[in-house]
């Protein structure tokens, strides 16, 4: 028999054109056993359809519901507020923003067929921005826990994500929602390695993100998951990457000294942190952070 499979997309009012995109994507997908989609509204009171997505809705009678989040303001909020709504076997998360390819769900489905045990899938993407489109592979078909101790492994990205409804929901006390989805699969990953696929079957589009540049919200995401999961100071080529993240971001709020002070932690975890030059790069002034993510952007990478 097949599962029946429940996507949650959240999304806000002011972007229908790439909501739309989403969702016909989603509804593109075969599966026999069916997909019901919930759109979850984070910015307001849903009482009606919104009039940009009544088009979509009416191409699919009966499979897209669209609500409000009821739940804490942001996206573990809003994923949670659709996890509640559905009553699937499995359930999926896309960002509004992104895209997922031919055969997505097909080939996860496969993934979690073979291993009985797996909770939780996740595949490939392909980064868009600009005019670039790079794929980014994760090297395995299972993802451990140690994997994303090391590496935060951006390829294990939200709007891959299948798992089996209930097994797991996403932290709402999470700092303005940063890094829930990292939390998430490492949480999943400690139960049982991720059943991976590793082909991009899902287009992620950088260039539309809300959050590239909240450098403050950035920073209280990475201290919860230090807090959160101490294993990940453990780790030295892990915890060199997270410190000199944390001082590239604190250099992009001018923060010197902060930025100065975690730049010495990450060289003390691990000489020759990658990050640590950039950081005081832009600290004194060199360049700028923007700068900076664009040109790792353009490689289909991030800081």
């Amino acid at each position: 028999m097949n599962p029946t499979v429940g996507v949650v997309v959240p999304t806000r009012g002011d972007r229908p054109h790439l909501l739309q995109a989403a969702l016909r994507a989603v509804l593109a997908q075969c599966h026999p056993g069916g997909v019901d989609v919930v759109v979850v509204v984070d910015d307001a009171d849903v009482g009606t359809v919104p009039e940009q997505l009544a088009a979509v809705v009416a191409e699919a009678p009966g499979r897209v519901r669209v609500l409000a989040n009821r739940l804490s303001p942001g996206l573990p909020g809003a994923r949670n507020t659709g996890i509640t709504a559905l009553d699937t076997d499995l359930v999926a998360f896309c960002d509004d923003d992104d895209l997922w390819l031919p055969g997505k769900l097909r080939a996860q489905l496969s993934a979690l067929a073979a291993d009985p045990a797996a909770e939780f899938a996740a595949c490939a993407i392909e980064v868009e921005y600009g005019s670039r489109r790079v794929p980014r592979l994760a090297g395995t078909s299972r993802v451990t826990r140690q994997h994303l101790t090391r590496s935060r492994m951006v390829m294990v990205h939200s709007s891959t994500f299948l798992f089996r409804r209930g097994s797991i929901w996403p932290d709402e006390s999470a700092p303005a929602g940063q890094n829930e989805d990292w939390d998430l699969a490492l949480r999943a990953a400690g139960r049982h390695p991720i059943a991976y696929v590793d082909r991009p079957l899902v287009l992620v589009r950088w260039g539309a993100s809300a959050y590239v540049a909240r450098w403050a919200d950035r920073i209280a995401g990475l201290e919860w998951m230090l807090a959160r999961h101490p294993y990940l100071a453990a780790d030295p080529r892990g915890a060199a990457r997270i410190y000199g993240q944390l001082a590239f971001h604190n250099a992009a709020l001018g923060r010197r000294r902060e930025a100065g002070r975690w730049a010495l932690r990450a060289f003390a975890a691990r000489w020759g942190e990658p990050r640590v030059p950039i950081a005081l790069a832009v600290a004194l002034g060199v360049v700028s952070a923007r700068t900076v993510l664009s040109a790792l952007h353009t490689w289909g990478y991030g800081i």
